[in-house]
Formats: structure tokens, sequence, C-alpha cells
């Protein structure tokens, strides 16, 4: 079993579902970002993506394009990006699964054999790659199950089911579905929403279902927890980054432990929800 699926199957032993916590790489600077990384596990955090800074971030919004910003002025790239999840695994933990959102060109630039060989050497457990579609994964399919490595794959609101089946032949570890429409960060789905896209995805498939977009409190962490398998909470954590910088762009001494409090109450929504 993968880590991706062994936590989930802990998940379902415990009765409760997961908390997938997003942080771009090397936000705002490489040493505070790996401070913030390590630091999730013990803050509740049950999955973690990793998000890899692009210059054009189609599918986020303003929270998530400044945290990449931030990170590639400060110099952070696809190796500082693997080397920073190669120490989580060394000084932290070998059991939090760690995937890796952003875009194909990164992959595609960096040659997808060798992108797979270095991500899995690294400790990484899988891709979220929001701008592949199933029709054009094949190349990193086969190059990803030859490195042990899961492909979450997107469903949204107007996935329907003649499309989902399309999807899914291509996802492994769990199912991401992106619960509103457009970017990151801007709005939120209702619990009802929620609750009929993610029955209507588990009768497709037994894969886990996460639910995103959107997630900006506890309770809405906690509402999710109600009908999916993880909530994934993104900009809401990258926003508690950006409020510990001052005028100057410079951090503030509380960043890291603001940004991991906040982790830890998104955590307790979620742990509150107890399933039958």
């Amino acid at each position: 079993m993968s880590r991706i699926e062994k936590r989930f199957a802990r998940l379902k032993a415990d009765k409760r579902a997961g908390l997938v916590a997003y942080v771009t790489a090397g936000d705002p600077k490489p040493t505070l970002g790996y401070d913030i990384l390590k630091g999730l596990p013990g803050a509740g955090a049950d999955l973690i993506e990793l998000g890899m800074p692009f210059t054009d971030p189609m599918a986020d919004g303003p929270s998530v394009q400044l945290a990449g910003q931030r990170a590639l002025k400060a110099g952070i790239t696809v190796s500082a990006t693997f080397d920073m999840v190669r120490r989580f695994r060394t000084e932290v933990d070998d059991d939090t699964p760690i995937l890796l959102m952003g875009y194909y060109n990164l992959v595609y630039q960096r040659g997808i054999e060798k992108f797979c060989k270095d991500a899995a050497a690294a400790g990484v457990d899988g891709f979220i790659l929001v701008d592949l579609p199933p029709e054009e994964a094949d190349p990193l399919k086969k190059h990803a199950v030859a490195n042990g490595l899961d492909t979450v794959l997107l469903t949204a609101p107007t996935t329907d089911d003649k499309r989902l089946p399309a999807v899914l032949k291509f996802s492994s570890g769990f199912v991401y579905f992106v619960s509103v429409l457009g970017i990151t960060g801007t709005k939120s789905a209702s619990e009802e929403t929620v609750r009929g896209h993610v029955e209507r995805i588990k009768r497709h498939t037994r894969l886990p279902v996460g639910v995103g977009f959107g997630i900006k409190t506890p309770e809405q962490a906690a509402a999710v927890a109600r009908h999916a398998d993880a909530a994934v909470v993104g900009s809401a954590i990258v926003d508690q980054v950006k409020v510990a910088l001052d005028a100057d762009g410079k951090p503030k001494a509380n960043l890291v432990p603001g940004v991991l409090g906040f982790v830890k109450s998104l955590a307790e929504g979620v742990r509150s929800v107890r399933k039958p």
C-alpha cells in the first residue's frame, strides 16, 4: 500500500475524515517555508499538498498566486522543492503523505520519466496536476506507476456521470472534488451541494473523496468532513502567511506559529466529526 492508501485506511479505522493541508513550497522564504512544512503533521494535517510555484497558475486565486510569487522570488525551484521533501523524510517522519500540486509544464520541462524518478527518490507520494486532463495522462501515468506514485485527478461540479469514468480511470490515491466553479480561495459551496456530489462520485469509485476549494474556517472543514473522506484547505492557510508579513514583505516573529495554529484549528474542526 502507498502512504496515501495507508493514511486513508487509518482514517477509516478511526472513523473520521482527514485534513489535507496545502502550503506553497518555500513561502515566504525557504527556511520559514520548511519550518511550516515540518510542523504540519504535529498541527494535525493528515496529508500534505506541497505547491510547486509556477509563473502561470491558471487555477489559483490571488492568495496562492501571491504565495507562488513570493516563493519564486525567494529562489524556489522544482529541485529545491524535492530537497524540502527529502529533508522532511529524514527529519520529521516517513508516514505523512506528501503530494506535489502544480502544473504539467513543470513535469514536462524536467522530463516525465526523470520527474517521476526524482520525486519518488525524494519521498513524494503523488501528484495533483490541475491542468492535466485524462486524455493526456497516459505518458505520466506509466512512469508514476513504475515509481509508486499516485495520480490524483480533479473532478468538478461540471464533471457529469458520462465524463466521470474517464477521470477515474487515471485516478489513484483519492479523488479530488473541486466543490466550486472557478479559481481557488474565492467562493464556497454549501454543505448540501458537497453532500450530493460526494455521494454521486462514490457511486462510481471505491477511492476516497477529498473536497477542496473554498474551505476557509474550521466550521466549513467540519461540514465537509461530515460527507467526504478529507477536507482540503489551501488558500485560507496561505493567507495566514500573508497576514504575518509586514508592509515591506518581511516576516513577523509569529509567522510560523500563526500558520500552524490555524492548521490546528482546522484539524480540530475536522476531528470533531465522527463517522458512523
